[in-house]
């Protein structure tokens, strides 16, 4: 696992409203780069605040580099294409699907991470996708914005986040002259790459401030460290545990860790989906809710809107925020991006936030209740579960 490091001031943003307002601040004011990483970028509404912001910055020099994935946007609208490339902004699809679309799993691996760097001076980290809190790309107009944070960040980790960011650009870029048959182009993108690692002095920069770390997952070097992040805090909790999250279909290591910490007398507190969104996190995360409740945790669902937060307070001195939901997409097969926090402030503002959502926006759910459920719920449910496993069959996880 990564070390802490020390000398971060940290503000916690709520949705894309808090989210754009301060990003197009900083790439107005921005002169040299903006880094931006993202699974959705959507210009309806005010997404279209921050590709102007992107435009005008590029227009005026500013280097400017944008990937997103090539399921979350498979293709941007017409004018921003042209808008992008004729100001100077770099941007490519990752993994853009073929006709062949999502039925080789190899494809599962999306690009799921949210990272923005603004002049290698600030960094931002979340759940948040370039995307109208009011809006969604199925459902249309929301009732009310959805549910969800990002965090941004001055001080030592915002080398760590432009190092990674600035390493899969030009990944991308040697994978790409690859396909277009130009070996000096993929060569120098490769060493340009390799110039991007951090040293384990820069990664050790200590001062005053929040002790944060950045923890990545991907399918080579990081295959399981935010899974293990959230374990070890789980057995480290002594007093309580506040996890949302948006797709929870925990492996079996998580599950033993919120069983565990609720047996030791740990209040355990999930606030969930209340929302249908896709079938089978729907449906299987209610598979799993039985042996949760009959362990001692409480389970709020989230009703106002579609809650999309991956976040979590434990003992109110451990936070994280960031990208990864708690479901087999995110802890075995997509790029994802958390960033964990050991700061009583920063973790206090979260905690404020979580408990004022299951106040105002959540029902709890009750055990009777869940268990009287009809025999075609609880069939959808097991069947979802079982469909998720057999899915993972294919690509060889085990979870």
């Amino acid at each position: 696992m990564p070390e802490y490091a020390a000398g971060h001031h940290l503000d916690l943003l709520k949705g894309a409203h808090e989210f754009f307002d301060a990003l197009v601040t900083d790439i107005n004011a921005c002169t040299q780069e903006v880094r931006v990483e993202t699974y959705i970028f959507n210009v309806y509404g005010s997404g279209a605040r921050v590709a102007q912001a992107m435009v005008d910055a590029a227009s005026r020099g500013v280097e400017v580099y944008l990937v997103m994935d090539g399921v979350g946007t498979p293709a941007l609208p017409a004018p921003w294409p042209q808008k992008f490339t004729e100001s100077g902004v770099r941007w490519l699809i990752f993994s853009p699907l073929d006709w062949l679309g999502l039925l080789v799993p190899s494809r599962w691996r999306r690009l799921h991470r949210k990272l923005c760097v603004v002049d290698g001076k600030v960094a931002y980290c979340g759940g948040v996708n370039m995307l109208d809190d009011w809006w969604d790309p199925i459902y249309g107009d929301l009732e009310a914005p959805r549910f969800d944070f990002m965090v941004r960040i001055t001080g030592p980790l915002v080398r760590e986040v432009h190092a990674a960011m600035a390493q899969f650009w030009w990944r991308l870029r040697a994978v790409r002259s690859v396909q277009q048959v130009d070996w000096l182009g993929a060569w120098q993108a490769l060493q340009l790459a390799s110039q991007e690692k951090l040293t384990s002095a820069q990664r050790a920069q200590r001062g005053a401030g929040a002790l944060a770390q950045l923890v990545l997952r991907d399918n080579v070097r990081y295959r399981s460290r935010i899974e293990r992040a959230y374990s070890q805090a789980l057995g480290d909790a002594r007093q309580s545990v506040l996890l949302a999250n948006a797709y929870f279909l925990p492996s079996r290591k998580i599950r033993r860790g919120l069983l565990a910490a609720a047996e030791r007398g740990v209040r355990v507190r999930l606030l969930l989906q209340g929302r249908y969104d896709y079938f089978m996190s729907y449906h299987g995360t209610r598979a799993l809710y039985g042996d949760l409740l009959a362990g001692g945790i409480e389970i709020y669902e989230y009703q106002s809107s579609f809650l999309h937060a991956k976040v979590a307070v434990i003992d109110e001195r451990w936070a994280t925020v960031g990208s990864s939901n708690i479901d087999p997409l995110s802890l075995l097969l997509a790029r994802e991006a958390n960033v964990v926090v050991a700061d009583a402030t920063f973790a206090k503002a979260l905690s404020n936030e979580l408990e004022q959502a299951m106040q105002q926006h959540a029902t709890r759910l009750d055990m009777d209740q869940h268990a009287k459920r009809s025999f075609g719920q609880k069939l959808l449910d097991r069947t979802a579960l079982l469909l998720m496993h057999a899915l993972l069959l294919l690509t060889g996880k085990r979870y």
